[in-house]
């Protein structure tokens, strides 16, 4: 018996061309305060939040290329 593995469904396409109204800063300060709850360092730095908002648009609309 084979079982089919799902495809991924990440990365999306954005809502229209290259903006997507659902990634906002709520999205973003919902990640960091989902990743301080589990123990790790808090944000201090901007450049630690430009980091995590590249990283997550990264991982949501890159072409699966």
């Amino acid at each position: 018996m084979t079982t089919a593995k799902p495809e991924p469904v990440y990365p999306v396409e954005p809502e229209s061309g290259d903006d997507d109204s659902r990634f906002t800063n709520g999205l973003l300060l919902d990640v960091v305060e989902v990743i301080e709850s589990h123990g790790y360092p808090k944000f201090v730095s901007g450049r630690d939040l430009l980091e995590l908002r590249m990283s997550l648009y990264a991982f949501l609309y890159k072409n699966k290329d």
